[in-house]
């Protein structure tokens, strides 16, 4: 058992995840956890996730397909909200972001009465976590679309990211390290390689510090060599906090793990090394990166002019004073913990919400998944994380 302990309180938090669970679970997990059906869905259910995070407001609507294993995604919906902006400094959650995260839940709700969904989750993550009048936005979202919010644990957030994007694990490689740049926080989750494909989520590591926070402090639209420099310097300093054994470094250097990155950062990096003249997820979900491709496209992201990649089809105008902060945190996490391969998810907590709203709270697996990583199968988790 992997154990990172943090020295910097209130920045990093850092658990360790037991075979049989945690010890300790705060009443929001246990909240988070009771709103998953303790039974199994029925074939032809319609199931919604919904992540609200300091950045995006994200849905995804599914189907459970007539034999009942997995799900089939049938829509979806993305809008930038910026909820979690001007909260370094305010300690509350802006008029204006509360108007857009507000507008886009109730697109969200919409779309969920024309597909008649039955069962439904809806998290928010940092930006709630932290504001002082995040409870009082998340009533007053409830009273005006209908959604009931979750503030979900940093921990929580982990275990669904985790369970989301395991089919993407590689059992060549002994273990990984699977990260989640976010709006408000970036989580690191170590996972090793148990008996056949299976993965253990062995420990995992939050930091509050996302790329809407980060480019608050630094700045985002034009970044100097210097302003960037320190950013990745802040962003490593925190995470050597999370102290890892001296062997996983040992793993790192014999190209015996790997990196599984899944967010916007990551998707962009791999849509530049690609010359994508527009997103396109297929292309995209899965594709290894190697050290020096990443790097190369991160220098050719830095190159850019604000307005160059506002222009860009994988970028554009909403994300284009964030991708430089979140390329500077995959940075510092390569610094400490450098890999010679990065395998890009796109995918992860709302697929984790779904496949836990499919399978129910109480329900045991009775088989292994037979797929193997890059299948493309996200109804069978590979790893082995408590919900």
């Amino acid at each position: 058992m992997l154990s990172w302990r943090a020295k910097v309180k209130d920045l990093v938090t850092v658990k360790q995840q037991a075979d049989g669970g945690t010890n300790g679970a705060s009443k929001d997990r246990a909240r988070a956890q009771g709103r998953v059906p303790r039974a199994p869905a029925k074939p032809g259910d319609t199931l919604a996730a919904i992540d609200l995070g300091t950045n995006n407001c994200r849905l995804l609507i599914a189907q459970v397909p007539p034999d009942g294993q997995g799900f089939k995604v049938v829509d979806s919906f993305s809008r930038i909200v910026r909820l979690g902006e001007g909260l370094v400094s305010r300690g509350e959650l802006g008029r204006e972001p509360i108007r857009r995260a507000l507008e886009a839940l109730g697109a969200c709700a919409k779309k969920m009465d024309h597909w008649g969904v039955k069962r439904r989750w809806a998290v928010t993550t940092e930006a709630c976590r932290r504001a002082g009048n995040g409870k009082a936005f998340i009533e007053r979202a409830r009273q005006s679309t209908g959604i009931d919010l979750d503030i979900i644990t940093p921990e929580r957030e982990v275990q669904l990211a985790v369970k989301g994007c395991t089919s993407l694990l590689d059992p060549d490689y002994e273990s990984a390290l699977l990260f989640d740049i976010g709006g408000g926080s970036t989580e690191l989750a170590w996972l090793t390689r148990q008996d056949g494909d299976r993965f253990r989520l062995a420990a995992w590591g939050t930091l509050a510090l996302g790329v809407v926070t980060l480019a608050d402090e630094f700045g985002g639209r034009e970044v100097s060599a210097q302003a960037y420099d320190a950013m990745v310097d802040h962003v490593a300093q925190k995470l050597q906090a999370l102290r890892l054994p001296a062997n996983i470094r040992r793993l790192f250097s014999a190209s015996r793990c790997h990196h599984l990155g899944t967010s916007g950062t990551v998707t962009t990096l791999a849509g530049v090394h690609l010359e994508l003249t527009r997103y396109d997820r297929g292309r995209i979900d899965g594709i290894w990166l190697s050290r020096g491709e990443l790097s190369r496209a991160g220098e050719t992201l830095r190159a850019m002019a604000y307005a160059d990649r506002a222009a860009h089809p994988c970028i554009g105008p909403e994300r284009a004073d964030l991708v430089i902060a979140g390329y500077a945190i995959l940075e510092a996490i390569q610094r400490l913990w450098p890999s010679e391969q990065l395998r890009v998810a796109d995918r992860g907590l709302r697929e984790g919400m779904l496949m836990s709203l499919a399978k129910g709270a109480g329900r045991r697996r009775n088989r292994r998944a037979k797929s193997r990583p890059g299948s493309g199968s996200s109804a069978e988790p590979l790893a082995s994380a408590a919900t």
